[in-house]
């Protein structure tokens, strides 16, 4: 049974807030599509994005310039195209991922990792580089320097080698006298402020959490909840977090104000995939189909998503096609 309040929650989202279809079609692959196998024909595909404001035309042209970025790949079978995450998209969707659905902050011991540019780097390629760089939360604390206080080293590396940068920038470590009493070290968190733009990260995710807490209400209080309502709602729920998590570089709580924001927005996504968990679930099941039939069960990972938090009994899910 259908909610005539997510209903028109939705209707009003999508007419606020209209999303781009390579981004929403990346974000169905990467949340619902990556945990069962992969794979799905494209028929199948567009009737699951088509309450999401997609049609026929967007998703195909969509899909075809994703297929040429290495994002998707295409498998014809007879008349059916069935798409595909590429090995390079997986790697891509997961390293974006990995701060969605885990807190990657960990605790923090003072370090810092710093990379130097140098003149060895052409304009194209610093340019490349800073931006790989700022995406996965470094700072630019001045020219041609470029730091993070909790970077992940084997991300770093990957940027480097991916870039071609790895022989040509200086990476070093530094560290703070004392990372405990980073509240009351006024020039670093002034530095921390300037560089991150904070305050418009901290807006973003009050925005976030004032956009969704009706729904999270709304669904803990309904009776049954309907799965394609549960599918919209999950899908919008992960496409507007990404979207802030993409800006917010995930520093340590001790640079941090402690209401900081993202700590609450992070509680209320958990909350809210928890509770459309199932339904969406079963949604999938019941539209989506592969080149081997019906969609498959969800990879372990899956339910490891934040934290452990999900539920691996939903009940029967049987498809409705």
């Amino acid at each position: 049974m259908k909610s005539r309040f997510i209903s028109q929650w939705v209707e009003s989202f999508l007419a606020e807030r209209p999303v781009r279809a390579n981004s929403l079609i990346i974000t169905v692959y990467g949340d619902s599509i990556a945990p069962h196998g992969g794979s799905v024909w494209l028929g199948s595909f567009i009737r699951l994005v088509e309450t999401l404001g997609l049609n026929d035309r967007m998703v195909r042209t969509s899909v075809f310039r994703l297929a040429k970025e290495k994002w998707l790949v295409a498998e014809q079978i007879g008349r059916k195209s069935f798409y595909s995450l590429t090995a390079t998209g997986r790697r891509r969707f997961e390293h974006a991922y990995r701060r969605i659905y885990d807190d990657p902050r960990i605790a923090w011991d003072g370090d810092w990792q710093l990379v130097l540019t140098s003149g060895q780097l052409a304009p194209a390629q610093k340019e490349t580089l800073r931006r790989e760089l700022l995406w996965e939360g470094f700072g630019i604390i001045a020219p041609g320097v470029l730091a993070h206080p909790a970077a992940n080293s084997d991300s770093l590396i990957d940027i480097l080698q991916d870039s071609g940068a790895y022989d040509k920038v200086v990476v070093m470590r530094a560290r703070a006298l004392d990372a405990h009493s980073a509240h009351s070290n006024r020039p670093l968190q002034d530095l921390v402020h300037e560089c991150w733009g904070l305050k418009g990260i901290a807006d973003d995710y009050r925005g976030f959490i004032e956009r969704f807490r009706p729904v999270l209400r709304a669904m803990k209080r309904a009776t049954s909840l309907g799965p394609e309502q549960c599918f919209q709602v999950r899908t919008l729920l992960i496409h507007e977090f990404r979207r802030v998590q993409l800006r917010d570089p995930q520093l340590p709580k001790q640079l941090l104000a402690a209401d900081w924001p993202g700590d609450s927005a992070r509680q209320m996504c958990r909350e809210l995939y928890a509770v459309t968990q199932c339904g969406a679930e079963q949604h999938l099941m019941d539209v989506l189909e592969t080149m081997d039939g019906p969609l498959p069960e969800p990879a372990p990972y899956f339910y490891g998503r934040f934290g452990g938090t999900l539920t691996k009994d939903c009940g029967p899910q049987q498809g409705n096609r």
